[in-house]
């Protein structure tokens, strides 16, 4: 590798780490930073690289990807333990893919040998602002921790950022019920937050230095989700070949959450009836009775009254798991709350990528507005985390957005205007009295527009499956019944 020595002295000067496997390439190029007017070490190995940022340490680091390792674990690790530093990753064999992974772990810039004079100065230079707006970014993060401290809680995934008052009777239903023992039902879309607010519930309990367990029903086959729960002895079933400790034994005097308990099948939720009213089990295979020292909280994503209604989920067991319900609002009936949750997001992943990135544009700020979430928080969460790997300046715009999101500006089919006529006679009745009709027949004929596919109504209507089918309920809306208005 050959690098010209006629280069400008440096502004400010800078330690420089420079780490390469080969070491006349690393040594070559500290000399090029010496020769610009900078400190600069040079290091062949991960070990050594290690310890010269623990004795010296450095305002930047050029890391050359066959020193990182496969997955880039040297830039993971100066990232965690040296937030301060800028880092420049160099490699041999360039790829999209992995200079994209290398912007996920916090790199401020990517490039590919044989280095080009021009090219490695303008990436110094980067590498020089991104120091400082790190350093700056510290400083002010350091400023604000007081202020969170005293604030408001927020854990890190945001569930309770937002004006929603529907958010905020979650969260106060979550320090009301936090100091008992009593069992909590979560329902709500997929991607809500459920587990989180499992969490915060556990975290807020005396059982919080016990451990939190969380298991989801629907992603363990059911041939296996009994010795999931329970554990099981050596030579219980075919592949048994030692015991094992389920996740009841594992959730030992704290929180065991369980998720889409909906998807349980009548033996399992037999079962679990019995622990929850015995707080006794037994492994799989065993005849020895274990005790259930556990707080158990269970969640579904879909409208448990409907399921026992049609005898697919127990009604002992639903009344069992019913004392205290959390329902948990889908993304799209709180819109405005997508901002602050996307600023929320943006300040966690730009800290953790260690990129120094203001904020959105207005356009992405008015795309993620009319964008309808069907993944709800968690689909906002990716989104953002994915405009920040690919940000190319310091604000998100909409070429950083999904392509689907900024396309997404048709709203939902309307369902058609109901008109009452001004020469109707009035009789006296209260307005909830006076509305039961009307509504009644707005569901009947966005029920019969989607051929009764109530994901899909509720969806249009702008409320989730849970309020549809209460307000079905409350109506006497039934599947098949003729449109009222009709003839």
């Amino acid at each position: 590798m050959t690098i010209g020595s006629a280069h400008p002295s440096a502004a400010t000067p800078r330690r420089i780490l420079v780490a390469d496997a080969d070491a006349v390439v690393a040594g070559s190029l500290a000399d090029f930073f010496r020769d610009a007017g900078h400190e600069a070490a040079s290091a062949t190995a991960t070990a050594e690289v290690e310890r010269l940022l623990e004795a010296q340490g450095c305002a930047i680091a050029f890391i050359d990807a066959s020193v990182a390792g496969e997955g880039l674990e040297l830039l993971r690790t100066v990232g965690k333990k040296h937030a301060g530093v800028a880092c420049v990753v160099t490699t041999s064999y360039g790829s999209v893919e992995s200079a994209v992974e290398a912007l996920r772990l916090g790199a401020c810039d990517y490039l590919t040998k044989p280095y080009v004079e021009g090219e490695l100065l303008l990436s110094l230079t980067r590498a020089e602002r991104h120091h400082v707006l790190l350093a700056e970014a510290h400083a002010a993060r350091a400023r604000l921790a007081p202020r969170e401290r005293n604030g408001r809680a927020c854990p890190s995934s945001g569930i309770v950022l937002g004006g929603d008052p529907r958010m905020r009777r979650v969260m106060e239903m979550v320090r009301a019920v936090a100091p008992s023992k009593t069992t909590v039902l979560m329902t709500g879309e997929s991607g809500t937050g459920k587990s989180l607010i499992a969490r915060a519930i556990h975290d807020a309990s005396a059982r919080a230095d016990k451990p939190f367990v969380e298991l989801s029903c629907g992603s363990i086959p059911e041939t296996l989700l009994e010795s999931e729960l329970f554990g099981h002895v050596k030579g219980a079933f075919t592949g048994a070949h030692t015991d094992k400790a389920g996740r009841f034994q594992a959730a030992a005097g704290g929180t065991l959450f369980l998720d889409e308990i909906n998807s349980a099948t009548p033996a399992m939720q037999l079962k679990l009836l019995r622990v929850l009213q015995e707080k006794r089990f037994e492994p799989v295979g065993s005849s020895e009775t274990r005790e259930a020292d556990v707080r158990v909280i269970l969640a579904s994503n879909q409208p448990l009254e409907e399921l026992v209604a049609r005898g697919a989920f127990r009604q002992d067991l639903y009344y069992r798991i019913n004392v205290v319900k959390i329902e948990v609002p889908a993304l799209r009936e709180r819109p405005s709350d997508v901002v602050e949750l996307a600023e929320h997001f943006l300040a966690k992943y730009s800290a953790e990528m260690r990129r120094v990135i203001a904020g959105f544009s207005p356009e992405a700020i008015a795309a993620l507005r009319a964008y309808p979430f069907p993944g709800n928080v968690r689909e906002l969460q990716n989104i953002v985390e994915r405009a920040c790997v690919l940000a190319q300046g310091q604000t998100i715009t909409l070429h950083e957005l999904p392509e689907h999101v900024p396309s997404n500006h048709a709203a939902p089919a309307a369902v058609p205007p109901l008109r009452i006529g001004d020469d109707e006679p009035w009789t006296p009745m209260s307005l909830e009295e006076a509305l039961r009709e009307p509504e009644r027949r707005i569901l009947l004929r966005a029920l019969e527009a989607n051929h009764w596919n109530r994901q899909k109504t509720a969806d249009q209507l702008g409320v989730n499956r849970t309020t549809l089918y209460k307000k079905m309920k409350a109506l006497g809306v039934v599947p098949g019944e003729p449109d009222a208005m009709a003839g």
